[in-house]
């Protein structure tokens, strides 16, 4: 059994593909490569290239094997339906293409949700007819994915409508384990309000991927209280250092070796360039943090 720690190109700052604050992206290999990871996510479909051979050869260049990928679009949106299949679409040609195999799919963030996020009781809530077209979508997304061979999961997170603890729970249940799995994102539980410990606990068979991110306590409670929305929040600095936020990272990982688990876990710290981050610094102190407390 082998838990392996990657990293993704949204920490450095990359969420979308044409931001002109992205860093270049063969920087993003380099420095994920320096600060000693082996592993790397495909990040925002164009912004890496989409030529197989292009960006074989820098893979092979950095010494990096490609995890996975994230789907990161308007599930929420009828009216996006074509441009979420446009996305998956490239996204499975390009993960197929480098033998990767988690196919994250993450309804992306939502006007009506943004600003309640940390606050499940204040969130904007689908009807039944939203609702059951909304899983529609993620199911026939995950169908696709399944069609290239690989492992569709779903993954939480803050801002959009499958954030909070119930209604992942409800999708949970209404679209199978052999068609959907699960990413769990421990930095999305804690800011929408759950524990992830006792959430993996609870679905440790329907678990095949990981991405490891912390909330800043006190940054958390002040957003909570101020009614902050999700993007202020991210401004004030609410995704830490792993080991300087709530999530019990220990806990984590006994969590996985007393379920067998085998394969990637990758840090995801989401940052805003607005703040003047280090990338770099903050990715080799993650990795020497996780190291310490047994992760290899």
């Amino acid at each position: 059994m082998t838990i392996r720690i990657g990293n993704a190109p949204c920490s450095w700052g990359v969420e979308f593909p044409n931001d002109p604050r992205n860093p270049e992206w063969r920087t993003v290999l380099k420095e994920c490569a320096e600060a000693g990871y082996k592993g790397i996510e495909l990040g925002p479909i164009g912004f890496m290239p989409e030529d197989p051979e292009e960006l074989g050869a820098a893979l092979k260049e950095f010494d990096l094997e490609l995890i996975g990928g994230v789907v990161f679009q308007p599930f929420h949106d009828p009216d996006a339906w074509e441009q979420v299949k446009d996305a998956a679409e490239r996204t499975c040609r390009a993960l197929a293409a480098h033998g990767a195999r988690h196919f994250v799919l993450i309804d992306s963030i939502s006007p009506r949700r943004a600003p309640t996020a940390g606050r499940p009781e204040e969130a904007a809530q689908m009807g039944a007819e939203e609702w059951a077209g909304y899983v529609d979508r993620f199911r026939q997304i995950a169908r696709m994915g399944k069609r290239y061979g690989l492992i569709p999961e779903l993954h939480p997170h803050a801002g959009g409508f499958m954030d909070f603890e119930s209604e992942v729970e409800k999708l949970l249940a209404e679209i199978g384990a052999d068609l959907l799995k699960l990413c769990i994102d421990t930095g999305h539980c804690t800011y929408a309000g759950f524990d992830p410990v006792a959430f993996m606990k609870r679905h440790m068979d329907r678990i095949t991927y990981v991405h490891f991110k912390s909330t800043d306590a006190s940054v958390k409670a002040a957003a909570i209280a101020n009614r902050t929305g999700f993007y202020d929040a991210c401004g004030q600095g609410i995704f830490c250092n792993l080991s300087e936020g709530e999530v019990d990272f220990p806990a984590v990982r006994q969590l996985l070796l007393d379920a067998g688990f085998s394969g990637w876990c990758t840090i995801e710290q989401d940052c805003d360039p607005n703040l003047d981050p280090d990338p770099l610094g903050d990715a080799r102190v993650n990795r020497e943090y996780l190291e310490s407390i047994g992760f290899k």
